[in-house]
């Protein structure tokens, strides 16, 4: 049995299908995504969803959906699916779905009485292409399949609506037509792999709802435009290609191209192949520049999100091409930061106090798991730029105090990865002495001093000395001010002010390669983590104990944010945790890291399939929550099985 397979009881039952998303890309900016029904519920859904770099910055929906229809003896037998205003569905063709299979490509077997039709669904790397590739596995009387586009040309933060400026205009290409709704926007062509008729009936399909956008509080009803529909006879044994594209091609290539894609594909048959894949679809190629989405689908390149994903991502999974590639990017980014100069490249938030230290991070995992000589001949110019930059306190909101602590300031906006704001100003007002940050700080000045010394050069030796002597400032002054008497980490402090609540951020003191903690006080940070913060899904965000816990991801904008980071719990930090776990208990923690997981497993058959969501609700029965794909998550789950796969064969 696929591993990633549901039947038609799963399928037919609405309440247990329409919460299933499955999200492709071409990993070049362009993605299909909806419900493992066909059925769209976030205005973010759309067979071809692509960037138009003309018009803006984000992406747009071209085609929404594609009504199949089967016809027997002159009898329809519509496969689509909608949810119309008021809770109501048509045309239903759900209940026709024998099957959902997901292990290559995303399959589905349908049966209309004596029909059996399998329909494929692939993407085209690096091209903005979608196939639907439909066999007709049995029959027993003469069939012909119906296609019928439903068209949006919109952004995905809006929504169409019926009007008379949408152009009706098509012209016929080779086996299909291309159409543009609106002025700006690129042609849009359907193909069919085989001979067919179109035939010309424009309509507008009104009130079409989105329940996620109504569930977070959004408009949710649009209308989407019908320009005819294509029919041709299909036999038994035979496959039909539709193929929705921004460029024309031969048709008679379809089919070939669609074997091809499918062949390459690889199966999502464990919960670490299924991670692997959706770690490529994060993978985002444009203009000679490779960058990583932070999450699908709504998330840009951003610089945190980039650096911490960027070791899971790659290396985790043996891609080391791929780490260079995407760091030569983000290399460009970090130059033209510290030269003052505009961000060349399209990664966001490089200005914020955390980013180069996650930088330092990122080249301290490639150094650790491909060797240290490398590391330094690529990046360890890299590694003194940066160090001399913030050793010097050049950059515009990170200090380096006499303590050898670095300080921030966060108060009127949010600079850390706790970033929710509210009119404005930040919910979690992180700032000062900030316990991740300085976490980070201590790391990064023993991993400089370590790298100088691998460089065998007589004045590396000398600046490794000073680094390591500001090392021991920072760890003293980082007793002084974080460890508390209950023995868990203060979050922050600025002047008077403390934060006392119990969060994940102390994590990383334990968890990092070099930590200012000694070994009772990781046990202690670990402890606290274990008892208040650890879920199944994750390190909760805050303690259920502390003041304002709101662990639950749900209502209106406003709401969510008051809950984004008070209690929702976050597989990246439970990366962290496990780390930290590992280099403590070592041989004697192997079956409790196994066993956290493998209560991952579960995720992959839920929410976005074969991926991680954004984040889960913090209390039972820990829903996913917000964007389908997060690039973190599912890259600290794979860094952390690379490292039990390292540690476990140490011991052979």
């Amino acid at each position: 049995m696929s591993y990633l397979r549901f039947d038609k009881t799963v399928m037919t039952n609405l309440e247990e299908s329409l919460p299933r998303e499955v999200l492709r890309t071409n990993r070049s900016g362009a993605y299909s995504s909806s419900t493992i029904t066909d059925c769209n519920t976030r205005k973010y859904h759309g067979l071809l969803v692509i960037p138009v770099p003309e018009l803006d910055d984000e992406n747009h929906v071209l085609l929404s959906s594609l009504d199949v229809t089967v016809l027997q003896h002159g009898v329809p037998f519509n496969l689509g699916l909608h949810k119309y205003q008021g809770n109501n569905f048509s045309p239903n063709g759900h209940k026709y779905i024998r099957e959902f299979d997901c292990e290559k490509v995303p399959t589905t077997i349908y049966r209309v009485g004596g029909v059996i039709l399998k329909k494929e669904i692939l993407f085209v790397h690096h091209e903005t292409r979608l196939l639907l590739r439909y066999t007709l596995v049995d029959a027993h009387s003469a069939t012909t399949l119906r296609f019928r586009p439903y068209l949006a040309f919109r952004s995905v933060r809006q929504f169409t609506h019926e009007n008379g400026v949408a152009s009706q205009d098509y012209q016929l290409v080779d086996n299909g037509i291309k159409t543009r709704m609106y002025e700006g926007y690129p042609d849009l062509y359907m193909q069919l792999s085989k001979k067919n008729e179109f035939h010309f009936e424009p309509d507008w399909y009104r009130n079409i709802e989105y329940p996620k956008e109504q569930e977070r509080g959004y408009d949710t009803l649009e209308d989407l435009y019908v320009p005819g529909y294509f029919e041709c006879p299909i036999k038994k044994g035979e496959s039909i290609v539709f193929s929705a594209s921004i460029s024309e091609m031969k048709s008679n290539q379809l089919k070939r191209m669609c074997e091809s894609a499918i062949e390459s594909r690889t199966p999502r048959n464990s919960i670490k192949h299924c991670l692997v894949n959706a770690a490529h679809q994060f993978y985002n190629l444009q203009h000679g520049e490779e960058y990583i989405l932070a999450g699908y689908p709504w998330f840009k390149a951003r610089a945190r999100d980039t650096f911490i994903s960027l070791p899971g991502l790659t290396l985790a999974v043996g891609e080391i091409d791929e780490f260079h590639t995407i760091m030569n990017t983000c290399i460009k980014a970090i130059d033209d930061f510290i030269d003052g100069k505009p961000i060349s490249v399209k990664i966001s938030e490089m200005e914020h106090p955390d980013i180069l230290l996650w930088a330092m991070w990122t080249i301290q995992q490639y150094g650790k798991y491909v060797n240290y000589e490398d590391c330094v001949k690529r990046y360890g110019t890299l590694v003194e730029k940066i160090m001399e930059f913030l050793r010097n306190n050049k950059h515009p909101n990170l200090t380096v105090h006499e303590n050898g602590l670095v300080y921030t300031n966060g108060r009127d906006k949010a600079v850390t990865w706790m970033n929710s704001s509210s009119y404005g100003r930040p919910i979690v007002p992180r700032s000062g002495y900030v316990v991740e940050i300085n976490s980070l700080w201590y790391n990064a000045l023993l991993f400089s001093a370590e790298l100088l010394e691998a460089s065998k050069i007589k004045e590396g030796k000398e600046m490794a000395e000073k680094l390591r002597s500001e090392a021991e400032l920072c760890a003293a002054s980082f007793h002084d001010v974080f460890v508390n008497e209950y023995g868990y980490l203060l979050d922050y402090v600025d002047g008077a002010i403390k934060d006392w609540s119990v969060r994940p951020n102390m994590i990383f003191a334990a968890a990092l390669d070099y930590s200012p903690l000694t070994k009772p006080e990781k046990k202690k940070v670990l402890d606290y983590c274990t008892k208040e913060l650890l879920t199944p899904r994750g390190l909760r965000t805050l303690s259920p104990k502390s003041s304002g816990y709101n662990p639950m991801y749900t209502g209106p904008q406003s709401q969510r944010d008051y809950a984004y980071h008070m209690g929702t719990a976050w597989p990246w930090l439970e990366g962290f945790y496990l780390e930290a776990y590992l280099k403590l208990y070592q041989r004697s923690g192997l079956s409790f890291i196994d066993r956290q997981l493998v209560g991952f497993e579960d995720e992959m058959k839920l929410n976005c399939i074969s991926t991680l969501p954004e984040m889960f609700d913090g209390n039972p029965p820990f829903r996913g929550r917000g964007a389908m794909s997060f690039a973190m998550n599912v890259a600290e789950i794979l860094r952390i099985y690379m490292l039990l796969r390292k540690y476990k064969e140490e011991l052979v």
